[in-house]
């Protein structure tokens, strides 16, 4: 199997081989590749970067993103629940909009304000 590593600018092409129940892999410039094969294999994660409707209309989308890292299987689920969302309120940078999405224990929080 053959990765790309995303961890950093080297961007590693990185080769995979399972033999019995060890991985073996190759190609990482750095550690960072090494445990992020590892956890692609195991338990892929992700940042979701997004926008949320507003009610504003100097400003009808802010910016929005995940606080952590969430499981990639459930980025879908919880894109459904950001796209529901409308805010109504001002706010500020680093606000919660949504709370425990999908209950990953993973915040929805904004980047940026509404004066």
């Amino acid at each position: 199997m053959k990765l790309t590593c995303i961890v950093c600018p080297n961007s590693c092409e990185l080769n995979i081989e399972k033999e019995k129940n060890e991985y073996i892999i190759t190609g990482n410039k750095c550690k960072r590749g090494y445990y992020f094969a590892l956890n692609e294999l195991k338990d892929p994660r992700r940042t979701i970067c997004t926008t949320i409707k507003t009610i504003f209309k100097d400003k009808p989308r802010l910016s929005v993103k995940t606080n952590s890292e969430v499981p990639k299987n459930k980025i879908f689920e919880i894109m459904q629940n950001i796209n529901k969302f409308i805010l109504k309120e001002k706010i500020e940078p680093g606000s919660i909009v949504l709370k425990n999405v999908c209950n990953t224990g993973v915040d929805i929080i904004t980047t940026d304000e509404i004066e």
